[in-house]
């Protein structure tokens, strides 16, 4: 049972209109189909309708991680998925499996995202963006090795972008798992 009740959208203030546009970011490098039938994150938003300028900040914020992002899709995926995975976060999990499957990522390499870094099958950049996930939320920073891994295959932007989208979706979990969100009615059915 969640802690905060979810507005219905009905009852959501006129600001969260504004809001619901920051999470388009001016120059999209990723485009995300909506699909028909995708869930519709109704207990996300229709919690963060009760603060429409944090929404707006935020989504600022996450429209970025997600669609103006130098990573690629797949390597976003990954990152959020494992933020979600170490902070148990339901929500984010079962949203981003959906988001992860859309941008290429198999039923196989998901479930392995919650075994972590270690797996021998994940290719030396994948494992490479977990352990940074892993060190991030263990230790605040990235380590000297993983850095050093990092910086032969990403620039300084995809570095940050790794970075800002971790933290993206810490608070995220933070917000969800604090607040007790449920999922979704369209978000248990799949």
């Amino acid at each position: 049972m969640a802690r905060i009740e979810p507005l219905p959208a009905k009852k959501w203030p006129a600001q969260m209109r504004e809001a619901f546009a920051a999470l388009v970011p001016p120059a999209p490098r990723h485009t995300r189909s909506v699909q028909e039938g995708a869930p519709k994150a109704r207990n996300a938003l229709g919690t963060f309708a009760h603060h429409p300028d944090l929404a707006r900040a935020f989504f600022t914020l996450n429209g970025h991680v997600l669609l103006a992002t130098t990573l690629a899709q797949r390597q976003t995926e990954l990152l959020v998925l494992r933020v979600a995975s170490r902070r148990k976060c339901d929500y984010v999990w079962a949203q981003h499996v959906l988001v992860g499957r859309d941008v290429g990522l198999t039923d196989e390499e998901i479930d392995k995202v919650t075994r972590g870094p270690d797996d021998p099958s994940w290719s030396p950049l994948d494992a490479t963006l977990l352990r940074a996930v892993d060190e991030l939320l263990d230790d605040g920073a990235i380590g000297d090795e993983t850095w050093a891994a990092l910086t032969a295959a990403l620039d300084t932007q995809q570095l940050m972008d790794l970075i800002f989208t971790v933290g993206a979706f810490e608070a995220s979990a933070f917000l969800m798992n604090s607040f007790a969100f449920d999922l979704d009615d369209d978000l248990r059915s799949r």
